[in-house]
Formats: structure tokens, sequence, C-alpha cells
């Protein structure tokens, strides 16, 4: 019986996450795509302060390591990319907000209610935005999307 993408997705983040968290990396998302004949695997790495070109090659070697010694993969041929995840990623955990301290960031809310603002702060269950001059606190749970917002010429503050 044939595993499914779910499945392997989940075997993978029990081989991945622990040995790239002892290197001080979060795997923060794995996607698997048909890619013609063969698969592309995808891992997305970060921790706080962001992730070096040096580092991903390092994750790479790692990954790619794990991988050769599980049987995780299966059969069919695969091609491997371990990246950083991109400003499009949700905000969806505690440490996306604190890492994306001083950001933009738009926010709609479980009723409905979309907020921009600047984080300025965060913890385990809330952010803190800067909304026009006004701190506005958003909990994690009243959250339905939270997404970066890219900045053009931003004047560091």
């Amino acid at each position: 019986m044939p595993v499914s993408t779910d499945q392997t997705r989940d075997r993978l983040a029990e081989v991945l996450t622990a040995p790239l968290a002892d290197g001080g990396l979060d795997v923060e998302a794995i996607e698997i795509t048909p890619a013609g004949r063969r698969r592309l695997l995808r891992v997305a790495v970060d921790k706080d302060g962001g992730v070096t070109m040096d580092e991903i090659a390092a994750a790479t070697r790692q990954v790619s390591t794990l991988l050769d010694d599980s049987d995780v993969m299966g059969e069919h041929p695969y091609t491997l990319e371990v990246t950083s995840p991109g400003t499009d990623r949700p905000l969806t955990l505690p440490r996306h907000w604190r890492r994306n301290r001083t950001r933009l960031v738009k926010v709609t809310t479980s009723d409905g209610e979309t907020v921009t603002g600047r984080v300025t702060a965060s913890d385990e269950d809330s952010a803190t935005l800067d909304v026009d001059g006004n701190e506005r606190v958003v909990r994690f749970d009243d959250v339905a999307k939270a997404r970066i917002q890219i900045e053009f010429n931003r004047k560091e503050s």
C-alpha cells in the first residue's frame, strides 16, 4: 500500500526535527511535490537572527545524510532543496513573531478585522503592534492569518 504524502511529511518531521534542532535550526516547513519522474523535497529551516548560506549548506548535508540513513523517502528518486522560509510565510508560531520584531505585518483576525502594524514585542500568547502610533495587542488565538508586508526603501529607526 503506497504511503500518503501527509504520512511521509510526518515521518520526515520525525527524522529531521531533533537533529536539526541540536544544530540550532527549526524545521519550518516540509513540502513534497511531484517533479516529473522525481519528487522535490523542500525543507525550510530558520533560527533566531536568520540563517546564513553556510548554515543552509551544512543543513543540506545533514538532511541528506539523515535521509540516506532512513527509508522515509522510499525507493523513488527525489531532489532535495534546503532553504530558508520566504517572506510570504504565514506567521503561525510565537517564534515567527519574535523573529520578525520591527517588521510590518498584516493581520486578519478570526472575526474578519484587518490590522496592519509593526511588531514591537511578542511572547508565547500575543504580539504587540504599533498601528499608526497606537499600541495594539493581538492574541495569537484570535489570528486567522498574518503575513509580513514587503517594504521597499524602509528607513531603519
